[in-house]
């Protein structure tokens, strides 16, 4: 082989290799365009602080969250902020919406939605913890009626410095638990 074509041909592969390099660099810089985007508009990942949901949720939790077209349901698991409350997200479960009513048996240990018994397998124990809670609570528009599952141990509607949650302090709906590794997947049992 001659020397000019050793030399055209290292420079060929120079050429593709730079090439690689740059291709592999748009790759990883589309990927984190893709990512902060996402991460951005789409979903959030926010940490599980005490054990108020426990033992669907334990301190620590990392948990995928989102807000896109979202409107809270019963049962869901939400984060919101109540800034007058804690300076760090909250995270419970909705028991009502609104225009729905909550009743508290609390020598029975049950809670009433619209005059019906709520089935509660996710629960750490029966509701006994009365808090500031009184009567029978009707959910005001735009808010919703939030519960801890670790009902004896959790700050939550029962409570007046909580009360009903306002659905624009809802940062979003609970969709995964994404670490620790043992706790991977749905908060719903699904």
């Amino acid at each position: 082989m001659k020397k000019t074509d050793m030399n055209k041909k290292k420079s060929q592969e120079k050429t593709s290799k730079q090439g690689d390099i740059y291709e592999w660099i748009q790759c990883i810089i589309v990927a984190l365009i893709v990512c902060v985007v996402v991460f951005v508009f789409f979903v959030r990942i926010v940490d599980v602080i005490g054990s108020s949901m426990h033992p669907t949720l334990e301190n620590g939790d990392k948990m995928i969250v989102t807000d896109v077209f979202y409107t809270p349901k019963q049962g869901d698991i939400v984060v919101f902020q109540k800034d007058e409350y804690a300076d760090y997200a909250l995270v419970k479960r909705v028991i009502a919406t609104e225009g729905q009513t909550v009743e508290i048996d609390f020598d029975r240990h049950i809670v009433y939605v619209d005059g019906n018994k709520l089935d509660e397998p996710y629960i750490a124990e029966p509701t006994a913890n009365k808090i500031d809670f009184t009567g029978i609570q009707i959910v005001p528009e735009g808010c919703v009626f939030v519960m801890g599952d670790n009902r004896n141990d959790s700050t939550d509607s029962r409570d007046e410095r909580i009360g009903m949650v306002d659905t624009r302090n809802i940062i979003g709906k609970v969709v995964f638990v994404a670490f620790p590794f043992d706790h991977i997947g749905s908060p719903y049992g699904n």
